[in-house]
């Protein structure tokens, strides 16, 4: 059963537990320190006293979130060194700054504001206490900014040199830190993270609203989440799209590892909504049958009507030269694909390769990468454990 759980097997366990752990709060975190803002900046406006007894209400979750969040996030850290001491040396130079800039900018923000938001709304005036609140909000925007600038940098490598000691050094900070897949990736994260917090907040709401359905409070926390819902959740939807289509274009193994492909598709990629991966047939099971059966049109998700393929990106790949790009066979392509599962109904178009081109990948160094959010999240995550995608990863030492 354990076979091949190797040391850094056990290491990727390790830290994958413990991000799982990690990103709840911050994610429930950023969304929720928007909320307040909110609340209190509706507060100020009307005066109806309902937003600020809501604010009194989550403030206390709120410092509940954002200190397992510290705890957690400190143990993370503290693991890059333990379980990645080879990619700590070889990357550090790019990363240590960028979570450095995400510690000066954005954390030393939130915990200068932090204890007025707290305990400061009868000790200083309404205005300076809103303005710390919205200081805090800002700060977790800008902590996702750097963090996810740094875990993008991972995926799609840039503005970067190697030195004499074999160390990835900035070349270019602005290309670093812009590179090609972080927008995507931090718009798909704060939207994931303001969906969570409505969601949360919803449920909250229904369940006291069960109770008595006539108290204010809760019915005014409702109809704010589930209009912030109803906003949100079609834009994530784009915005997961979009991410999928990047994706496919900087790291197209790793989403024939989300759809549960060992081979590429020629003519367009059959959709599988459901299967389980045979690596050693270098195939997936649906049904009893091969997953390559797939639907009886399997490139209907994958074209136009006039038969071209629906996304820039598709039409670039299937414009390249046809290669047959087979997935190495070990266990994080069952990982990624399993992951990936609970997403397949909203983004399966993104992520429905037409051609994969093999020339410029290494599958073995794709390593294994939240609901929608956290199972799109596992595949990219985990890559962040042990590889800057494409030149290096924490087996090679």
């Amino acid at each position: 059963m354990f076979e091949g759980w190797d040391a850094v097997v056990l290491a990727r366990a390790q830290f994958a537990f413990t991000m799982s752990f990690h990103i709840v709060f911050p994610a429930f975190s950023i969304g929720l320190a928007s909320y307040l803002a909110v609340l209190e900046a509706l507060w100020l406006w009307t005066g109806r006293e309902v937003f600020i007894n809501l604010f009194n209400y989550w403030l206390k979750i709120f410092a509940v979130a954002f200190g397992m969040g510290v705890v957690s996030g400190i143990v993370m850290s503290y693991q890059f060194g333990t379980n990645w001491s080879a990619f700590s040396d070889k990357t550090g130079p790019v990363i240590g700054p960028l979570m450095a800039y995400e510690v000066l900018t954005a954390f030393f923000l939130e915990a200068g504001f932090l204890g007025v938001m707290l305990f400061g709304l009868e000790r200083v005036g309404h205005r300076l206490h809103f303005m710390a609140t919205l200081m805090v909000a800002i700060g977790t925007l800008i902590s996702a900014f750097w963090i996810l600038s740094a875990n993008s940098w991972m995926q799609t490598p840039t503005g970067y040199a190697v030195n004499a000691d074999g160390q990835f050094i900035a070349a270019d900070w602005l290309k670093v830190i812009f590179n090609p897949s972080f927008p995507y990736r931090l718009v798909h994260m704060v939207l994931a993270a303001y969906l969570t917090t409505a969601l949360v907040v919803g449920a909250v709401g229904a369940w006291h609203l069960l109770r008595d359905q006539h108290l204010a409070g809760p019915r005014v926390m409702f109809s704010m989440a589930m209009w912030m819902a109803t906003l949100v959740a079609p834009i994530q939807i784009l915005a997961g799209d979009q991410h999928g289509l990047n994706t496919l274009e900087h790291q197209p193994v790793k989403i024939m590892a989300m759809e549960g492909h060992f081979q590429s598709h020629k003519d367009g990629a059959p959709l599988i909504l459901f299967g389980l991966p045979e690596p050693g047939r270098r195939q997936g099971r649906l049904c009893g049958r091969s997953a390559e059966a797939g639907l009886a049109d399997p490139q209907a998700l994958a074209r136009r009507a006039d038969g071209r393929p629906r996304h820039r990106a598709a039409r670039k790949l299937a414009a390249g030269a046809d290669h047959v790009l087979v997935v190495p066979d070990h266990g994080r392509h069952g990982i990624a694909h399993a992951g990936a599962r609970p997403a397949q109904p909203v983004d399966a178009r993104a992520r429905h390769a037409v051609r994969f081109p093999a020339a410029a990948y290494v599958c073995g160094r794709d390593g294994p990468g939240r609901l929608h959010r956290r199972a799109r999240g596992l595949d990219h995550h985990r890559d962040r454990a042990a590889a800057v995608h494409g030149l290096w990863i924490a087996a090679d030492g």
